[in-house]
């Protein structure tokens, strides 16, 4: 097919090309790009292209196919972009979820480490979260009691925290 015969054969086809290319994108550029990537596929065709019986069919066709392929091709872009940060942050959150693990052991084993009553009462407020009512009718202390052997116990793992980080 010569460059005369394609123009007379497609170029009528731009206004149809166009109104599909702009119910699929919905975005005049991108409509009027599409046209123009149809047409340049008709192009390089333009020799396989002389037993066509209907042009305007074929070359919306042909603009729907370069229209879904572009989309798959973003959309596995856009997939794979995703996969990737999912997978970063499933890495950093895994790590931290690691080391805030770690830390906790170390307290813990420093809380168990404390005297008889401040180790228990520790335990039993700032783990188990029971009230001072609770912890005093278990243990049988004082609510006052129970204050000061908690900020007392509460003072000596700030300071072996400290240690740690030095």
């Amino acid at each position: 097919m010569e460059a005369s015969q394609f123009k007379a054969t497609f170029l009528p086809c731009h206004r149809c090309l166009y109104g599909v290319a702009w119910q699929l994108t919905g975005n005049a550029q991108e409509a009027e790009d599409l046209v123009q990537e149809t047409f340049l596929k008709l192009w390089t065709r333009r020799h396989q292209l002389s037993n066509i019986d209907n042009p305007e069919a074929y070359s919306i066709v042909i603009l729907r196919r370069i229209f879904y392929v572009v989309k798959r091709t973003k959309h596995i872009e856009e997939t794979e972009q995703d996969i990737r940060e999912i997978q970063h942050r499933t890495s950093e959150n895994l790590s931290e979820h690691i080391e805030a693990q770690d830390q906790w052991q170390r307290i813990r084993t420093m809380i168990l480490a404390l005297p008889d009553p401040q180790g228990k009462v520790m335990l039993m407020r700032d783990v188990e979260g029971l009230t001072y009512e609770e912890i005093s009718t278990e243990t049988g202390l004082t609510e006052v009691n129970l204050r000061s052997i908690l900020s007392r116990a509460r003072k000596k793992i700030r300071e072996k925290i400290k240690e740690m980080k030095r």
